[in-house]
């Protein structure tokens, strides 16, 4: 099968000759530090050859809960926050019918998620439409009790059993947490839930392929096998052995860095002419954000669904200020096929469109898009996907992991921490009383008084 290939050529053109391959021995003594485990966050690298130690086995288990639940279910809703939810979320959304919300779907449950924000309505919309229906939950949370999941979890616990009962609930509760530790541990032994491990190696932005993804993606009816396939080849593709001008990962990886160090680039969006690839955005948004944001350094990490933003954000793309760079994602094939009809009064003007494809119509918006950004100053990489399918958003998925790696060592920070993911919850903590948090609470009330 074809890989995902990467043109860097309308990016290289705003760099000094030379500075890309000047990236070169950077990049291999990053790979050598993932590979050896020497660089910093070295104990949360389970992610880099995650994909090709995937057995049919494990695969097969996956596969039995996912089954189960299906049969049980009309609804399943993933309660995670972060990379807990948004890889599961990006390719079940990347790979349904863009309508299933409207007309469901007999054969798989809908996948519904919540534990992803703190909002009041949200909850009661959700348990108040989940009433009388038989839903099941797939908890997923190393702790059991971040507060947004736990928060959701615990008011889907007692629904779940006051509707089917007990025994039923314990069938179609499942648990996704840490091996040995935690709330969310302690909970599925005691309730006998079914359950898999988070790996204590991988962080939650890279945990696509472990259980948190791939439970929920075949829940939804998509075929994990071929996700986990398509990273399995491109592990092989962006492998330390593969040269660096023919490893995609450490050419995105150079490029980006050359343009953010180099050319003062601060911000990249991720642009791309399919909606179904929304979510994939916003789980690639935490991957770059969360992974090279820190000690006042990284790339901005922004998304634009085109040409839908073009009527919103296209101006400032075009003419605002020279602080962006763009990473087109392209699908070459659609899966449908719709004609352009003709029309005998010809108001609208579009005639000239008769017969031809629509995607012919969007894939010359992408170009001319492309093209016109280009001459605006923006500079512009292109990443091909011929097909928007499983195998190859297990390939998307890997590709930017990999690079994301190299990128945030040869920026010199830690890619595997998030430390400033914390502040906001000390605060919040502080505000709401939590026991254990008297000295915080009462400084902060000393100095909203102040502020006040």
């Amino acid at each position: 099968m074809q890989n995902i290939q990467l043109d860097v050529t309308k990016a290289v053109e705003f760099l000094k000759p030379g500075t890309v391959e000047a990236y070169e021995p950077k990049v291999k003594a990053a790979q050598e530090a993932l590979e050896n485990g020497t660089c910093q966050g070295n104990d949360f690298l389970g992610w880099l050859h995650l994909p090709s130690s995937i057995t049919d086995a494990f695969l097969a288990d996956i596969q039995a809960c996912a089954d189960r639940l299906r049969a049980k279910c009309q609804y399943v809703v993933v309660c995670g926050i972060g990379g807990s939810y948004l890889g599961a979320r990006a390719v079940i959304e990347a790979l349904s019918n863009s309508l299933s919300w409207l007309i469901g779907d007999k054969k798989n449950p809908v996948v519904l998620f919540a534990g992803n924000n703190i909002s009041e309505d949200y909850l009661a919309e959700l348990t108040e439409f989940l009433k009388g229906k038989d839903f099941g939950v797939i908890n997923i949370s190393k702790s059991g009790t971040t507060t947004e999941t736990a928060l959701a979890f615990r008011l889907l616990k007692k629904q779940c059993e006051s509707q089917r009962g007990k025994e039923v609930a314990k069938d179609v509760i499942v648990a996704i947490t840490d091996a040995r530790k935690g709330a969310a541990r302690v909970t599925a032994d005691k309730e006998g839930y079914t359950s898999f491990v988070i790996p204590d190696n991988v962080g939650g932005r890279f945990s696509v392929l472990t259980p948190v993804g791939l439970l929920p993606i075949a829940v939804a009816g998509f075929d994990i096998k071929q996700l986990v396939a398509g990273a399995q080849d491109m592990e092989k593709a962006t492998a330390a052995s593969v040269p660096f001008k023919e490893n995609i990962a450490a050419q995105y990886a150079a490029v980006r860095q050359g343009l953010y160090t180099q050319a003062g680039k601060k911000i990249e969006i991720i642009a791309n002419f399919q909606p179904k690839l929304h979510y994939f955005a916003e789980w690639w948004k935490q991957l770059y954000g969360e992974s090279e944001g820190k000690e006042n350094k990284g790339v901005f990490p922004a998304a634009c669904d085109f040409t839908t933003d073009l009527h919103s954000m296209g101006q400032w793309i075009q003419q605002g200020e020279r602080s962006i760079f763009e990473t087109v994602l392209s699908i070459e094939h659609t899966e449908r096929e719709m004609l352009f009809p003709s029309d005998e009064e010809n108001l609208d003007g579009l005639n000239f469109l008769a017969g031809k494809h629509v995607d012919e119509v969007n894939k010359m918006a992408e170009l001319g898009t492309r093209l016109a950004h280009v001459d605006g100053g923006v500079p512009n990489l292109r990443v091909s996907v011929p097909h928007l399918n499983a195998y190859y958003l297990g390939q998307l998925i890997y590709f930017f992991e990999k690079a994301c790696g190299i990128s945030g060592l040869l920026e010199e920070v830690n890619p595997f921490n998030q430390p400033g993911v914390e502040a906001y919850k000390k605060n919040m903590f502080a505000l709401l009383n939590k026991p254990g948090y008297e000295a915080e609470s009462k400084a902060i009330q000393e100095r909203l008084a102040k502020e006040a």
